[in-house]
């Protein structure tokens, strides 16, 4: 039999002091409350970002090669959609889907509202997957070798702006030299929630976009590719760099849209922020409770102490004392933690603005491996920081402390 531990349960169970019993419930509930709030935390900063990320890439995919002269500009820039260029790309590591785009602006004309847009047009090879996700009324786009297809996707935005629907058409302006004016018909509306690209993006077919500009069936404004890794998606980029001709160039998404990253990369600092403050609370918490517990028994050390028990035996005694109290505060907090993630991921009762944080419900992120490193740390932290209270153990001696019982 463990005596330290055997001693260190009797304190607990049977401890009716009106002052440590309150004091290790508060020690409980604020370590509850802690491990809650960081689950809470990361998980929902996760799938904030998560969700984010994932419509961006919707959007405009990982990587992008395009002319060399493109830079930022909405309107593209012709390249050849050679298979060397394909084929080369395709013998690079981690690279899950190639498909050409080209992009142009437009005016958006109806009565008297105008709006401007940008028709991105896309070939068979794109991954609709995104816009299937997001569709809230009709279908997506089917191309045909021959024909060109005057179909289109439009946002709920656009739509509600002008009182459009799916089958309705619409003309498009085009400024150029000659100016030029497409009719387009409603296939699909999608609803993101990402209000900056949805109140711009209308996707049509890709020959639409060779038509106007007077390009060949072989000239594209450039090509997307998709990753199996995100987190890859760096080296991906370089190495695709080192294999494109001179004239092209490849920008990823986090290069492309420099803004929204950054913007994501603030809420880490938030989260690191916020579980820094509630380990100090329980920490504080805790250690308050041990220095209490300690005191009022003194006369139990100084009782020990008399029979021959050293001052590490003593102290473990606490330490026990101190990880049941955590102990039971971490499965509390994962417990509410977890419960709260699972209720909001299901049923989803707490909503978002979606004008201001580009969705209607807040996002969830469930990771267990990051939930098991959030105890760990809290775990592990306690118990170091208790071991230099518990040296107060030391300077309690049995003649000071039995005399006064």
């Amino acid at each position: 039999m463990n005596t330290e531990f055997f001693i260190a349960k009797r304190i607990t169970k049977e401890s009716k002091s009106r002052f440590s019993r309150p004091m290790i419930n508060i020690a409980i509930s604020a370590i509850a409350i802690s491990i809650t709030v960081m689950i809470l935390s990361i998980s929902i900063v996760n799938g904030f970002k998560k969700n984010i990320i994932d419509k961006v890439i919707g959007f405009q995919s990982h990587i992008q090669i395009t002319h060399f002269n493109h830079g930022n500009s909405y309107i593209s820039e012709k390249i050849s959609n050679s298979d060397s260029l394909i084929k080369s790309i395709r013998n690079i590591d981690q690279i899950l889907n190639i498909q050409k785009f080209a992009n142009k602006t437009g005016i958006l004309k109806k009565e008297d509202k105008i709006h401007g847009i940008i028709i991105k047009g896309v070939g068979e090879n794109f991954d609709f997957s995104f816009f299937e996700k997001n569709l809230i009324k009709g279908k997506t786009l089917n191309f045909n070798d021959s024909l060109i297809s005057n179909k289109i996707l439009v946002s709920k935005k656009i739509c509600a702006k002008f009182k459009l629907n799916i089958g309705d058409e619409i003309n498009i302006y085009f400024i150029q030299n000659p100016p030029r004016v497409k009719k387009f018909k409603i296939s699909g509306i999608y609803e993101t929630g990402l209000s900056e690209m949805d109140e711009l993006i209308i996707i049509s077919d890709i020959k639409n976009i060779q038509k106007l500009n007077d390009w060949g069936a072989n000239e594209i404004g450039g090509l997307e590719i998709k990753v199996k890794d995100f987190n890859k998606v760096d080296d991906v980029s370089k190495k695709i760099y080192e294999t494109i001709d001179f004239n092209l160039n490849t920008k990823n998404i986090k290069e492309i849209n420099t803004q929204i990253f950054d913007w994501l990369k603030l809420q880490d600092l938030n989260v690191k922020v916020i579980i820094f403050l509630m380990l100090i609370i329980s920490l504080v918490n805790i250690t308050t409770t041990l220095l209490i517990l300690i005191l009022e028994r003194s006369y139990l050390i100084g009782l020990l102490k008399s029979i021959g028990a050293n001052d590490w035996s003593i102290r473990k005694i606490f330490l026990f004392n101190s990880i049941y109290i955590i102990t039971k505060g971490v499965i509390l907090g994962n417990i509410f933690g977890i419960l709260i993630l699972l209720i909001q991921y299901y049923f989803a009762p707490f909503s978002l603005d979606e004008t201001t944080y580009y969705m209607s419900k807040v996002p969830v992120d469930i990771n267990f491996i990051n939930i098991l490193i959030l105890n760990i740390i809290t775990i592990v932290t306690c118990w170091i920081t208790l071991i230099i209270p518990s040296y107060l153990i030391r300077k309690i001696t049995p003649i000071k402390h039995l005399q006064f019982k």
